[in-house]
């Protein structure tokens, strides 16, 4: 999907940060010749393309990693619940335990 960018919402005057882009000699003549059909900079074309350009494909690849995420958190708290219910009705066989032989010993003194 390609969005267009009105001139007037782009302030070439702002742009003082570069980002150096590397390519091949073909890549750049490419590039110098749409940027020059377009009568752009070349600077204001990348800018636009970078600014248009989306990709359905990773947006899909990271809706797929959220819903692992998600499924991993479920599952793991899951586990943890499972966890904390066996360590209470361990503690409180523990509990039966030492009242059993507090018990027992008190009836041998």
């Amino acid at each position: 999907m390609y969005m267009y960018i009105e001139p007037a919402e782009v302030s070439v005057a702002a742009a003082v940060e570069r980002i150096v882009v590397q390519a091949t000699a073909q890549e750049k003549k490419a590039i110098a010749a749409k940027a020059k059909r377009l009568g752009l900079p070349i600077s204001e074309l990348m800018r636009r393309g970078a600014s248009a350009y989306r990709s359905s494909q990773t947006d899909a690849e990271l809706g797929g990693l959220a819903d692992a995420a998600r499924a991993a958190a479920e599952r793991a708290s899951a586990a943890i619940e499972g966890a904390l219910q066996f360590i209470e009705a361990s503690n409180r066989r523990i509990a039966a335990l030492e009242a059993g032989a507090k018990r027992g010993a008190r009836k041998a003194a």
